[in-house]
């Protein structure tokens, strides 16, 4: 069964403000909420359809790759690592942990039971990587030198002293939740929420490392070397899982997030896939024809001037673009070089020059020019990219 478009589920435009957003999830979320409608599997799901939602609708960068390439944005490509509730797996406890805090029922709600103990994540380092169109087109292997939060030697990023076993929190007695009972316009219902003093980890350090002062993260550095596929473009990002910030007491790392940025390239204009050269050709040529050069990608090609042939003419190379690579991160071909032929017409002649040229212009084709097209050069233009 196909998802819902997402704005759709929350009720809300597309252009709606973060504010509106949260309001139309928790509105969501308490008409669908488990306390309110029990034993209905219905309401579950609608439940978590809203939380997977409000997780992409929240967020400005998931939020752009949703607007941008819909549902296919979320499946973690080129554009860069976005899952969320929709990769499947997750809990109503998960739900609850995340957001519930947005619509007043703490960390979790009435079932009751034991949460599942919170693992610290460090966070992500998103640095931008710019590439020449050589580098695009062949993909590219790259080394950074990343200024990061890394793992204290000293205690082994556990944060405890000597390596010391951490002990159990004695405010949630090792949940890693406390619960509490609050009235709402549902009546009297039991929630759980963080324990304030583990962080929901269930366990606390009893005696600090030094070094980190029980962090268990350090100020250092990184070499972190990547590949970058052949065919990006402008603003894409790279996911490299766990070359971010290292995490408090022994978490999980944050990931590296490369955004690319495309150098500019005076002999091409790019359009995808595509990449535009503009030709200019001496009038004479344009009149009898010849051979020409042209730069590509990988060096330069020669190609043939017809006779004749006029201002805006677009000569189409095929196979001579980019890569073409899509929101899925799988190749679909290679692109085109159009070559756009314009006319270099003298500024200034000499008497020689003037006299050959009015003897030219008594000759019939001269006197008489035939229009050979009845299009304009935006009329031939559009043509190719159609």
């Amino acid at each position: 069964m196909a998802k819902r478009d997402y704005y759709e589920v929350l009720g809300i435009e597309k252009g709606a403000s973060a504010e509106d957003i949260k309001k139309a999830y928790r509105k969501t979320a308490l008409k669908y909420h488990p306390d309110r409608n029990p034993d209905n599997k219905e309401a579950e799901e609608k439940f978590k359809e809203a939380a997977e939602a409000y997780d992409v609708l929240s967020n400005p960068d998931k939020r752009a790759r949703y607007d941008q390439f819909g549902h296919a944005g979320m499946d973690g490509a080129a554009g860069g690592g976005f899952g969320g509730f929709g990769g499947g797996g997750f809990s109503m406890e998960d739900i609850f942990a995340q957001f519930g805090d947005i619509f007043g029922f703490g960390g979790g709600f009435s079932g009751g039971g034991r949460a599942r103990q919170r693992t610290n994540r460090g966070s992500d380092i998103r640095v931008r990587v710019s590439l020449t169109l050589e580098e695009i087109a062949n993909g590219v292997t790259k080394k950074l030198k990343i200024n990061k939060n890394i793992a204290c030697d000293a205690c082994n990023g556990t944060g405890a002293k000597d390596g010391a076993a951490r002990v159990t929190c004695s405010n949630c007695n090792g949940q890693g939740v406390v619960f509490q009972v609050q009235n709402t316009i549902f009546g009297r219902m039991q929630s759980q929420t963080v324990c304030p003093t583990c962080g929901g980890q269930g366990t606390v350090i009893k005696d600090k490392c030094s070094k980190c002062s029980g962090e268990g993260t350090v100020k250092s550095s990184e070499v972190v070397e990547f590949n970058i596929p052949a065919g990006v473009a402008e603003g894409m990002m790279i996911t490299v899982s766990g070359k971010g910030n290292a995490a408090r007491q022994g978490g999980v790392n944050g990931d590296l997030l490369v955004v690319i940025e495309e150098q500019a390239d005076p002999r091409f204009i790019r359009d995808g896939a595509n990449l535009i050269h503009n030709l200019t050709i001496p009038v004479t040529t344009a009149l009898i024809g010849g051979e020409v050069e042209v730069p590509t990608i990988t060096g330069k090609a020669k190609i043939n001037i017809a006779a004749g042939t006029q201002a805006g003419k677009v000569l189409r190379l095929r196979g001579k673009g980019l890569p073409s690579i899509n929101s899925y991160g799988n190749y679909s071909g290679t692109g085109d070089l159009l070559v756009v032929v314009d006319i270099a017409i003298p500024a200034s002649l000499n008497s020689e020059e003037k006299e050959l040229i009015k003897k030219l212009s008594q000759q019939p084709h001269f006197r008489n020019p035939e229009k050979t097209s009845k299009q304009n050069i935006f009329e031939r233009m559009k043509d190719f990219f159609n």
